[in-house]
């Protein structure tokens, strides 16, 4: 019998004592002198790129690295895998949430704050799947602002804290819903709200014609804003905050 062929193996990153320190303590550390033009930066933009043209899936190390135009190897300097990314991905898109500086009060720091998250958000679909566990510095920062605006009020932590999940809880929430109807329509090609429908009419003339859904046959019927997300999103949030000041007093 021929000899047995040794199995390839794929070449792993070199193992230094400091990997055992997750990724931001690694980062925060002074930085040695740069072997390249590669930064924790330069990577996070160029993988959120591929993330927002194509998908999460489609960001892997090796396409990292073909679109920086660097080694296979090299971003591996900086993170250990895809987990640790992703994090340096998702850590990227937050620095875009925080809104600007002057609010009046804490409503306004608020809806300022859930605007600009929703914004963000829309623009990068991926992160909503993506960021539900994570912990990163600039997630932290987003979180430190919305404690920061409720933190004159007289109000204790914990409250504060249930007021802070209960607004970002409502945007997520919000902006799942606009993502998923967006992802549903490209999947089914259908190019407006009118086309999807009329592609959806017969499963949903059925379900009202049962007569068991009247109140929301009258919204199908009736309602005229059925396809302003923007009035829809600041009318559920005006809602929620008039709720919290009322319930709260303050």
């Amino acid at each position: 019998m021929p000899p047995r062929k040794k199995r390839e193996t794929q070449a792993k990153p070199e193992q230094h004592e400091s990997d055992a320190a997750f990724l931001w303590e690694r980062l925060d550390r002074p930085a040695p002198a740069p072997r390249s033009t590669l930064t924790p930066q330069r990577i996070a933009r160029a993988a959120v790129a591929i993330a927002d043209a194509e998908g999460i899936d489609a960001v892997t190390m090796r396409r990292l690295a073909t679109d920086l135009g660097v080694a296979p190897m090299a971003a591996y300097r900086y993170v250990s895998g895809k987990d640790e990314l992703l994090e340096l991905m998702v850590d990227h898109v937050y620095g875009e949430m925080t809104p600007p500086e002057g609010a009046e009060d804490w409503r306004e720091a608020l809806r300022a704050l859930s605007r600009r998250t929703r914004a963000v958000l829309l623009q990068h679909p991926w992160v909503a799947r993506t960021a539900v566990f994570t912990l990163t510095p600039n997630q932290v920062a987003v979180i430190e602002s919305a404690l920061a605006s409720l933190d004159e009020l007289d109000l204790d932590l914990d409250t504060m804290m249930a007021v802070c999940r209960a607004v970002d809880s409502y945007v997520k929430g919000a902006v799942d819903r606009e993502i998923g109807l967006a992802e549903l329509m490209k999947e089914q090609g259908w190019s407006s709200a009118d086309e999807t429908r009329v592609a959806l009419a017969p499963r949903m003339t059925w379900l009202m014609n049962t007569g068991r859904y009247p109140t929301y046959r009258r919204y199908i019927n009736e309602a005229t804003r059925k396809d302003d997300a923007d009035w829809q999103f600041e009318t559920g949030l005006d809602a929620l905050l008039d709720g919290i000041a009322a319930r709260l007093g303050i």
